[in-house]
Protein backbone atom coordinates (compact mmCIF):
# COMPACT_ATOMS: atom_id res chain seq x y z
CA UNK A 1 0.00 0.00 0.00
CA UNK A 2 1.39 3.40 -0.95
CA UNK A 3 -0.42 5.35 1.81
CA UNK A 4 0.14 4.21 5.38
CA UNK A 5 0.24 5.62 8.90
CA UNK A 6 3.19 4.77 11.10
CA UNK A 7 3.58 6.27 14.60
CA UNK A 8 1.31 9.19 13.74
CA UNK A 9 3.07 10.01 10.47
CA UNK A 10 1.25 9.44 7.19
CA UNK A 11 3.76 8.16 4.64
CA UNK A 12 3.24 8.30 0.88
CA UNK A 13 5.51 5.72 -0.72
CA UNK A 14 6.30 4.67 -4.26
CA UNK A 15 3.69 5.44 -6.91
CA UNK A 16 0.58 6.95 -5.32
CA UNK A 17 -2.42 6.42 -7.61
CA UNK A 18 -5.95 7.80 -7.72
CA UNK A 19 -7.33 4.89 -5.68
CA UNK A 20 -5.12 6.01 -2.75
CA UNK A 21 -6.84 9.41 -2.45
CA UNK A 22 -9.76 8.19 -0.34
CA UNK A 23 -7.46 6.48 2.17
CA UNK A 24 -5.28 9.59 2.40
CA UNK A 25 -8.32 11.78 3.03
CA UNK A 26 -9.58 9.41 5.75
CA UNK A 27 -6.20 9.37 7.50
CA UNK A 28 -5.89 13.16 7.34
CA UNK A 29 -9.45 13.61 8.59
CA UNK A 30 -8.83 11.31 11.56
CA UNK A 31 -5.68 13.05 12.77
CA UNK A 32 -5.68 16.39 14.62
CA UNK A 33 -2.33 17.77 13.43
CA UNK A 34 -1.27 15.46 10.59
CA UNK A 35 2.29 15.10 9.36
CA UNK A 36 2.84 13.66 5.86
CA UNK A 37 6.19 12.16 4.85
CA UNK A 38 6.92 12.38 1.11
CA UNK A 39 10.52 11.10 1.25
CA UNK A 40 9.69 7.80 -0.48
CA UNK A 41 7.07 9.16 -2.91
CA UNK A 42 7.97 8.67 -6.59
CA UNK A 43 4.67 9.64 -8.22
CA UNK A 44 1.74 11.63 -6.83
CA UNK A 45 -1.56 11.44 -8.70
CA UNK A 46 -3.43 14.74 -8.98
CA UNK A 47 -6.24 13.40 -6.78
CA UNK A 48 -3.83 12.99 -3.87
CA UNK A 49 -2.41 16.45 -4.54
CA UNK A 50 -5.93 17.85 -4.26
CA UNK A 51 -6.44 16.05 -0.94
CA UNK A 52 -3.16 17.46 0.38
CA UNK A 53 -4.08 20.95 -0.81
CA UNK A 54 -7.44 20.71 0.97
CA UNK A 55 -6.16 19.44 4.33
CA UNK A 56 -2.83 21.33 4.31
CA UNK A 57 -0.92 18.91 6.57
CA UNK A 58 2.64 19.57 7.62
CA UNK A 59 5.00 18.04 5.05
CA UNK A 60 8.26 16.30 5.86
CA UNK A 61 10.80 14.48 3.72
CA UNK A 62 12.06 15.60 0.33
CA UNK A 63 10.89 13.28 -2.47
CA UNK A 64 13.58 11.86 -4.73
CA UNK A 65 11.58 12.85 -7.81
CA UNK A 66 12.90 16.28 -8.92
CA UNK A 67 9.46 17.49 -10.11
CA UNK A 68 7.78 16.64 -6.81
CA UNK A 69 10.66 18.13 -4.83
CA UNK A 70 11.01 21.30 -6.90
CA UNK A 71 7.42 22.13 -7.83
CA UNK A 72 4.89 20.26 -5.71
CA UNK A 73 6.45 20.41 -2.23
CA UNK A 74 6.80 24.23 -2.37
CA UNK A 75 3.11 24.51 -3.25
CA UNK A 76 2.18 22.24 -0.35
CA UNK A 77 4.48 24.18 1.94
CA UNK A 78 2.52 27.43 1.61
CA UNK A 79 0.52 28.29 4.67
CA UNK A 80 -3.00 29.02 3.42
CA UNK A 81 -5.86 27.95 5.62
CA UNK A 82 -8.77 26.04 4.04
CA UNK A 83 -10.83 29.23 3.98
CA UNK A 84 -8.06 31.28 2.37
CA UNK A 85 -7.46 28.56 -0.25
CA UNK A 86 -11.15 28.59 -1.23
CA UNK A 87 -11.05 32.37 -1.70
CA UNK A 88 -8.20 32.24 -4.22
Amino acid sequence: MSVRRDNGVIALEGDCHVEDAERLAALLEAQADPLVDLAQCRHLHGALLQVLLWYRPKITGAPVDPFLRGWIVPILDTHFSKTEARDI
